[in-house]
């Protein structure tokens, strides 16, 4: 049992504990490292710190000098959202092109061989996979990071992926708690509401992460979200009857509640990353996100005051703030144990076979066959702003691939009521393929389809995100994601490799 007469520096080292801070840079700054030594037990790891696996590596061990059981968490996916692969694009496909495949194994198998990369460079947590049911078509912020739209359809890939992670030694969390697929809203930006009723929501949202549960993820990150059915007043990651009553309480889950970042906007723009800090730690989270804008020593003392003061005031239980640096010391002890041999060699290449099996061609019925490139295309990339968790650091496309296979091939990027335009200026005669990402989210890359098929018919469409639209060009190739992998596998088929 806890006990409530604890020395300060006990109730600093607590509230050290439950912040997950990230930092600027590639080599792990002195501030980080005396903080590791004062209590800090996480450290959370972006693109912007990593330039190769070597790099990773000795990047972690530096960490482990100061406390051999920090938990090094990052955010990756594979697919659109990357870390590791942040200026290469991934070797794995995401979320919804396995969904598309809808093989389990296939779906343990990435999630193996992506946790093996990172648990060989030393981190430890995976804030993935996201369990979100895309139910949304117009979703900002979810789209190709989720499995699919299908509730089973996604509980039966969630729970493959969490095994993967979790036999590599890397511990899964799973994302983003109650469900955010069903948001018109990026919570980087604002607070987005879900207007369904609870058992929409405990049916539709829940079930993935009931397979998480169940298959035993070690983590799960709550959402900035509000859902007046579960609680009117605040949002998940805010809210006692979403974090305690329901995951905790009906759902049975005992493992670590992360919060997504606190410096988004949906929590910074309505409470501060001060107060949200305390209000979800009093909520039931047990872990603070914090550092992908924000990520300097000052956020640190900042978070590590308001945790501190709160208890002192009587705001926050300390035995609430104690048991969410027991479950953080918890799962560091979890990260320790060696990490399971698969039960059968996994194949070579295994994200680059993903993304073949992944892509849907469709050619038009009344067609001839379809005859692979010979002479290198124009390649017309039409490129949406990207959302703040897939950035715009991360190359995409198919233009690369096609450079390898057929050189000579030329590529332009176009966005606006002129793209179509300027695209078939600078295409001159040259075969055109365009490349689109999520076209029914964007009605002036849907209008400049209508334009360059109109002028140019044997036009080759590649849609990089969810394929919602309707199917056309002389073949439309659906690859469910842009990975460099899902490129590759599109080129392959352009060109007949």
């Amino acid at each position: 049992m806890t006990t409530l007469a604890r020395r300060p520096d006990t109730l600093t080292r607590d509230a050290l504990t439950v912040l997950q801070p990230g930092f600027t840079g590639t080599t792990a700054p002195d501030w980080l490292l005396r903080r590791l030594g004062e209590g800090l037990a996480s450290v959370g790891l972006f693109g912007r710190n990593i330039t190769s696996p070597d790099q990773l590596a000795a990047l972690t061990a530096r960490l482990r000098t100061e406390r051999d059981d920090v938990l090094v968490a990052i955010d990756e996916e594979g697919g659109d959202v990357t870390r590791l692969e942040v200026h290469t694009g991934s070797s794995f496909p995401g979320n919804h092109a396995l969904g598309a495949v809808d093989d389990v194994e296939l779906t343990r198998q990435v999630a193996y061989e992506l946790g093996h990369r990172l648990r060989t460079c030393g981190v430890n947590l995976n804030w993935a996979p996201s369990a979100d049911v895309n139910s949304n078509p117009a979703n900002p912020v979810i789209g190709v990071r989720s499995f699919g739209a299908d509730p089973e359809l996604v509980a039966r890939h969630t729970a493959a992926y969490v095994t993967g992670l979790q036999t590599a030694g890397v511990a899964a969390c799973t994302k983003h708690f109650p469900g955010h697929g069903d948001t018109s809203v990026d919570s980087h930006h604002a607070l987005p509401r879900i207007d369904a009723s609870r058992s929409v929501v405990l049916d539709r949202e829940l079930a993935p992460f009931r397979a998480a549960i169940a298959a035993g993820t070690r983590a799960v990150m709550s959402a900035h979200i509000l859902i007046p059915s579960l609680d009117p007043d605040r949002p998940a990651t805010l809210s006692h009857p979403v974090l305690t009553d329901l995951l905790r309480g009906e759902l049975g889950y005992t493992g670590l509640i992360v919060t997504d970042g606190m410096e988004m906007r949906a929590i910074a723009g309505t409470y501060g990353i001060e107060r949200g800090s305390v209000l979800a730690i009093a909520a039931g989270a047990d872990a603070i996100c914090v550092g992908g804008g924000l990520a300097d020593d000052e956020t640190v003392r900042l978070l590590r005051d308001a945790l501190v003061r709160a208890v002192r005031t009587g705001e926050l239980p300390e035995e609430r703030l104690a048991d969410a640096a027991e479950r953080v010391r918890t799962l560091a002890r979890w990260t320790a144990t060696p990490p399971q041999e698969p039960a059968a060699r996994r194949p070579a290449d295994v994200g680059l076979l993903a993304a073949r099996r992944a892509v849907e061609a469709t050619y038009p019925a009344d067609s001839a066959p379809f005859e692979p490139l010979r002479e290198p295309p124009y390649v017309a990339a039409f490129t949406p702003v990207a959302n703040f968790a897939v950035g715009n650091e991360t190359p995409w496309g198919v233009a690369a691939e096609l450079v390898r296979l057929l050189p000579g091939t030329r590529t332009g990027t176009f966005t606006g009521e002129a793209a179509a335009r300027a695209a078939l200026a600078e295409a001159g005669p040259s075969r055109i393929v365009a490349v689109v990402r999520d076209e029914h989210r964007h009605p002036w890359m849907s209008a400049a389809l209508d334009t360059l098929l109109a002028a140019r018919p044997d036009t080759i469409v590649v849609e990089m995100g969810v394929p919602q639209s309707p199917r056309r060009g002389a073949v439309h190739l659906a690859t469910h994601g842009a990975a460099r992998v899902c490129g590759r596998a599109a080129a392959e088929i352009i060109t007949g490799e």
